[in-house]
């Protein structure tokens, strides 16, 4: 048994079991409020890591690595079910994607090598940003009917991407609001959403485990910073409870259960900022 763990059997069975935990959750937010549920997931690892002695400067990019590995399923599920309802918007994938896949590649080359401080401070700042804004914000405003130029159109791309892949997320938290903004139908914009969860987990993972791959400290079962144990437990466990949440998404008011949601991210960013700065 490696030492990480300190050698202990339970350690690996309380190890599992969270992480089963992080997918069941994940999965049901997911569908619940159709957001990725990389953002349940990422906070969840991170403090199931914190327990199990991972130093706090990898922690968070271990988390952020998983999370992406586990995007790159889910969405290859969800975009499936989407398409076939007409909802993915396939020109505006084509010409957004390259921007997006830039910004991911980017932002997972920053997370791999800065401290992973860095990526608690930035994933605590979105989370609360995201939590107020699911708070206190109506139905999206439309500012154009369509991406005013090229340049805001990469600009913006490269930006879902670049704190996409820093956050562990799917982008569908930073996308649809931007989508909705630029015009497009709420529906299309969270089909397309799903979509643009498969261009970001790809390389976003691929460039995580290059950027580990030899780094001390890391824990068992881990390629660079994904740990592909964890991988394993969460795919099948959120794509099995992502349309369970779906279901009740349908007997519980969608209101009601944003704000639940933006009180778990007001904690969980309140919480990280009291980790690092304490």
């Amino acid at each position: 048994m490696p030492e990480l763990l300190g050698g202990d059997t339970s350690q690996y069975l309380f190890w599992v079991v969270s992480i089963a935990v992080a997918g069941l959750l994940g999965g049901l937010i997911a569908g619940l409020l159709g957001v990725g549920g990389g953002i349940v997931i990422v906070p969840v690892l991170y403090h199931i890591f914190s327990a199990v002695g991972i130093a706090e400067t990898l922690r968070m990019k271990i988390a952020v690595a998983t999370s992406l590995a586990t995007i790159i399923a889910t969405s290859a599920v969800s975009v499936k079910s989407h398409y076939a309802r007409g909802a993915v918007d396939v020109p505006l994938l084509k010409s957004w994607s390259l921007p997006i896949a830039i910004g991911v590649v980017a932002g997972a080359l920053i997370g791999g090598r800065v401290d992973g401080r860095v990526l608690s401070i930035v994933f605590a700042t979105v989370a609360l940003l995201v939590a107020l804004q699911m708070t206190f914000s109506g139905a999206g405003t439309k500012l154009y009917d369509d991406f005013p130029n090229v340049f805001v159109k990469w600009a913006s791309g490269a930006f879902v991407g670049l704190i996409s892949a820093l956050m562990g997320i799917g982008g569908g938290s930073l996308s649809v609001p931007i989508l909705t903004a630029m015009g497009y139908d709420i529906r299309k914009a969270v089909g397309t959403a799903s979509a643009i969860g498969f261009v970001i987990a790809i390389p976003g993972t691929l460039t995580y485990i290059a950027s580990g791959i030899g780094v001390a400290g890391l824990p068992p079962f881990s390629l660079g910073y994904l740990n592909w144990v964890g991988a394993l437990v969460l795919v099948p466990l959120t794509m099995a409870m992502a349309p369970v949440g779906a279901r009740l998404a349908h007997t519980i008011p969608r209101r009601a259960l944003q704000r639940c949601f933006a009180v778990f991210l007001a904690i969980t960013s309140a919480r990280m900022f009291y980790d690092l700065f304490q």
